[in-house]
């Protein structure tokens, strides 16, 4: 079977309604708040050199801060901004999604826009102005009669760089909440769907293009004198508005479940999802989220349900370094989650903890056994970690705990980091206890005697409003104590594979009927 005879583009286009609708409209929002805001900025500054300079050096250092920098630092600071309006004025809004990620793209869209803005008024020549003033227009008839229409097609080149730009990082906006396109490359990548990672570049180059081309009709048609080109560029906008907004009406998400981003996190939400739809209770499911993103969104109310690991809360969310056994652990965070109205439903029956793993062969050659005998070779050895462990309270437990210096440190993908250890690119990787890429690649699990890293089980996070709603319990009691170690890792196996039984909507079903079983 050929990439492009694969079934799952049919799982792909099915959506592509949700995923281009909000694609779209997150990007047009960001790219008219741009314009609003860039356009009078570039007027009032164009004859002022000091203010213009400076306008023009802070739109330029927006740019260097990488995209999903950007997005990200808007939401703690929409947080900050949420809760103290909540605390003077009695009113709050969700810094989630939506908001932080227009936010973000607007100010990505201002540099293209004021600098041809202020290019193409600067440009008109002086003799026309001087005219203008000779037949008595004031300054304010001058810039609306016979400025701006001369430098409007010189801004509307800008607006075109800038629509690509803000599509483009669109799709970064999932991690934060937001879906996009970018739905479809963070699965893909976390899945190993290259199916889903092909369909999203491309859907998201199309889509640039298309917008690119239509503002370019509108463009010409201004150069030209063209209104009939301008309005079909303009009915071509309005009609693509129309059409990503024609899926939603009507269209109630009922439950949103959470989902972290790594593939036994897209598992388990479509099981849950599947398994509220199951008991009559609309669900859908957010996927891609950060661990500090995921546990404020549910906090807020902006999902309503997700699974989270009691060792990552017990660091992250209580900031405690001690270590207590399981059983303890899990009955104080209960209580310490309860002071913000969050349940902890219960525990899933398996551990995925973080752990250091290494090649079989390798670790009997060296005589590792254990993180302590690790200690001694580490200075010549290679380590890699997904996205965030080297920041992690584990890591530097870790490091306190065993002395740990190892000779370089690298960021992976976590699919990755399996294959590039078990290649021998890096010496050893800080993995997960409950994924199956470690039976699949013959790897071992470096015990940890010293307790350095605490319990991770696996358990169900409801947010404060549903702490009373007795049919999502109902419906999800059956997943309780029924998950254990072995089954999930053949559950992340399945979904490491590269076909249509791959996917987490199908993993999901497969882990269901191992349930039922039982």
């Amino acid at each position: 079977m050929s990439l492009f005879t694969d079934p799952r583009w049919g799982e792909a286009l099915a959506h592509l309604p949700d995923y281009l609708g909000n694609h779209v409209r997150v990007s047009l929002a960001a790219l008219a708040l741009g314009l609003a805001v860039s356009l009078p900025l570039a007027i009032l500054t164009r004859n002022r050199p000091t203010p213009r300079g400076l306008l023009l050096a802070f739109a330029s250092i927006v740019q260097t801060v990488p995209g999903l920098a950007l997005l990200a630092l808007f939401y703690p600071l929409l947080l900050l901004a949420a809760s103290v309006t909540l605390a003077w004025f009695g009113l709050s809004f969700s810094a989630f999604g939506f908001l932080p990620a227009m936010l973000a793209l607007a100010l990505y869209s201002m540099l293209p826009v004021l600098r041809n803005g202020i290019t193409g008024l600067n440009g008109i020549d002086p003799a026309l102005i001087e005219a203008a003033k000779g037949v008595g227009m004031t300054a304010r008839q001058s810039l609306l009669m016979v400025e701006l229409p001369l430098a409007l097609p010189v801004m509307m080149a800008g607006i075109r760089t800038a629509a690509v730009w803000v599509i483009g990082t669109a799709t970064l906006s999932t991690p934060i909440g937001q879906t996009s396109l970018g739905n479809y490359i963070f699965a893909g990548l976390q899945t190993q769907n290259w199916v889903f990672v092909l369909f999203g570049c491309l859907a998201s180059a199309l889509l640039a293009l298309a917008v690119d081309q239509l503002l370019g009709l509108i463009e010409n048609g201004l150069r030209h004198r063209s209104r009939l080109r301008s309005v079909l560029g303009v009915v071509g906008i309005a009609a693509l508005v129309a059409a990503t907004l024609v899926p939603t009406v009507g269209r109630s998400s009922g439950y949103v479940v959470g989902a972290k981003t790594f593939a036994e996190q897209y598992v388990l939400s479509a099981l849950m999802r599947d398994r509220l739809q199951a008991a009559g209770l609309a669900a859908t499911a957010r996927s891609g989220l950060g661990s500090s993103v995921i546990f404020e969104a549910l906090k807020a109310g902006d999902i309503d349900l997700y699974v989270d690991y009691s060792g990552t809360l017990w660091a992250n969310q209580l900031h405690r370094t001690d270590i207590k056994p399981r059983t303890e652990l899990v009955a104080e965070l209960k209580t310490a989650l309860a002071k913000d109205n969050i349940t902890l439903l219960g525990e899933l029956g398996f551990e995925n903890a973080y752990a250091l793993v290494m090649p079989r062969q390798r670790a009997e050659a060296l005589g590792i056994r254990t993180i302590a005998d690790l200690s001694a070779h580490a200075s010549k050895l290679s380590i890699a970690g997904d996205y965030e462990f080297f920041s992690r309270p584990e890591w530097a437990a870790l490091q306190k705990a065993y002395g740990l210096q190892f000779r370089a440190q690298r960021q992976m993908q976590p699919d990755f980091m399996y294959a590039a250890v078990a290649s021998g690119e890096v010496d050893v990787i800080a993995g997960y206890t409950s994924d199956g890429l470690i039976a699949k690649y013959d790897l071992v699990t470096l015990d940890d005697p010293r307790h350095a890293i605490p319990p991770y089980d696996a358990i169900l996070l409801l947010a404060p409003k549903r702490a009373g709603d007795e049919r999502l319990k109902t419906a999800l009691q059956p997943l309780l104590g029924k998950i254990d170690i072995a089954t999930m890792r053949e559950a992340n196996l399945r979904a490491s594979g590269n076909d249509a039984n791959s996917s987490p909507d199908a993993v999901a079903r497969w882990l269901w009927e191992q349930i039922g079983r039982r």
